[in-house]
């Protein structure tokens, strides 16, 4: 029997046979063959509802596989709850840290478990048994550091160690970058490597393709719950995966002609000075953010969640009252204007939140497609709805903008979210906006969704509208932005011209690293 490091018997090879996994009216796992080994690490790559997650939840024992087995080291083994993973030695980080943030390091990582002091806390050897870890897998964290206090990065490290300490001999990290800065993601991929070295083995789940690539050993793809290739990773693209993730070509790179001269000199779409917004808090969310936008340029906004992107979205489009400071709208003072007065001087928006801010779930695609306009003409008449325009102009836009719905009439809700997000596009676009206000568009959707909204968000760019394009994915803004300003805790650190804008700056300046 070989051991690890940290003790526990090694994992030399984890299979999962034929795995089926059904929930009413969808079959979330197909048959599904996947096998990760001792020291590798294994990439389980796809789209959102392509089953990677109901695939873990099954190894974790947080579901039961409906047919098929799990095979541990040849030897069948069924989990009825993560304590029996655990105990097997499974360990799972999830996207959502779960960890108690009033507690410590040594209180989250003991939490659940018995002292070896029996009624009395043993929290001395388990601080120390953190310090050895931390030292052995570069994660060094304060043991008796309060979690709340931790930057997002340090309670990754937390989560692992918990699991380390657990003894976990296999893990599987389930979008385990999606908070973290650059330079954050080049740490936590040495401390992977270092595990790996160890023995261990790692199942890394991503839906970034360039992080797979540099990462992974082997990459298997799923698409509509079936595994649809498995390979090594060296010599693989992001173009072939992206093909292999939904099942066509896919652009993943966008020619831009540069913002005309003669933008310079016309009154900005957007001109935002000294903005002030406070918080769900009381606190100060936004302190002294200046930018301004010109006619066919896209400004990106990037930064790690929670630094203030959400607020000044929601400043920008009416929905939180501005304390300081000033907003212009093609030079027009709409800085305490509702968002209908603001749709009304020619600004439209995609929010961050779609089911919550930008349909209404329980509608039909044609009342959300209309849902701002339904009072004026050509939709209504005298006080009454114009079904035949509305019928006409509705039909128009879904095909124009490819959302998939059985029929107009079907329920807003039964949309995936890629196709919810195409509809919203739809009815913002529509209106031939001179500034959109978008933020995160493409969080949640399919890669092939992605593109397709990068496209139509390029076409308008050259139509002339100004584009404030909020994103926490690097590779959309660097593929889109002609400029980049970052943001950190409620204050613009910089804004960089695309052409400077490289991930190792916008990652320092995204850690509050002055350039």
């Amino acid at each position: 029997m070989t051991l690890l490091p940290t003790g526990r018997a090694r994992i030399d090879e984890l299979r999962m046979v034929g795995i089926t996994k059904r929930f009413p009216g969808v079959l979330a796992n197909d048959g599904v063959d996947f096998d990760v080994r001792a020291g590798e690490i294994h990439a389980l790559l796809g789209e959102n509802g392509a089953g990677k997650s109901t695939l873990m939840r099954q190894l974790y024992g947080l579901y039961k596989p409906d047919a098929g087995e799990i095979r541990l080291n040849g030897a069948a083994r069924r989990f009825n709850s993560p304590s029996d993973a655990i105990h097997a030695g499974i360990g799972m980080i999830h996207q959502h840290f779960m960890l108690v943030p009033a507690l410590t390091v040594a209180e989250n990582v003991a939490l659940g478990l018995a002292s070896s002091r029996g009624p009395l806390l043993d929290l001395d050897r388990v601080s120390k048994r953190i310090e050895e870890l931390g030292e052995r897998y570069h994660l060094k964290v304060q043991p008796d550091a309060q979690v709340w206090q931790l930057s997002v990065g340090e309670q990754q490290r937390v989560e692992i160690l918990k699991a380390l300490y657990r003894g976990a001999a296999l893990l599987a990290l389930d979008e385990p970058t999606a908070v973290l800065t650059p330079q954050e993601v080049g740490e936590f991929f040495k401390v992977l490597r270092r595990m790996a070295e160890d023995g261990h083995a790692l199942i890394f789940i991503s839906h970034k393709l360039h992080e797979v690539i540099d990462i992974s050993h082997r990459v298997t793809v799923m698409r509509d719950g079936k595994v649809v290739a498995t390979h090594p990773t060296a010599g693989s693209t992001r173009e072939r995966l992206a093909g292999e993730m939904v099942g066509r070509p896919i652009l993943l790179e966008y020619d831009k002609p540069p913002v005309p001269a003669a933008a310079a000199n016309e009154v900005p779409r957007l001109e935002v000075e000294d903005l002030h917004v406070r918080g769900d808090r009381g606190r100060d969310a936004l302190r002294g953010v200046s930018l301004s936008i010109r006619s066919g340029e896209i400004l990106g906004i990037a930064g790690v969640s929670g630094n203030g992107q959400r607020e000044l979205a929601e400043a920008l489009t009416g929905l939180r009252r501005v304390t300081r400071g000033r907003v212009r709208v093609n030079g027009r003072d709409l800085t305490h204007a509702t968002p209908q007065q603001r749709i009304a001087a020619g600004q439209s928006a995609i929010p961050e939140e779609r089911m919550k801010d930008g349909v209404v779930r329980d509608f039909s695609v044609s009342e959300n497609l209309i849902l701002q306009d339904h009072g004026h003409a050509p939709y209504s008449r005298a006080g009454f709805l114009n079904t035949r325009a509305i019928t006409r102009d509705c039909a128009a836009l879904v095909k124009d903008y490819s959302v998939k719905t059985p029929a107009l009439e079907t329920p807003t809700k039964n949309l995936s979210g890629g196709n919810i997000q195409k509809l919203i596009l739809a009815r913002e676009l529509a209106r031939k906006p001179t500034l959109l206000i978008c933020a995160q568009p493409t969080r949640g959707v399919d890669i092939g969704a992605s593109e397709y909204i990068h496209q139509r968000l390029l076409e308008q760019r050259q139509r002339g509208m100004a584009t404030l394009l909020i994103s926490e994915d690097l590779d959309e803004l660097m593929a889109l932005s002609d400029r980049i300003a970052v943001m950190y805790e409620g204050r613009l650190m910089a804004v960089l011209d695309r052409a400077d804008a490289t991930p190792a700056k916008l990652g320092l300046l995204m850690a509050g690293v002055a350039a």
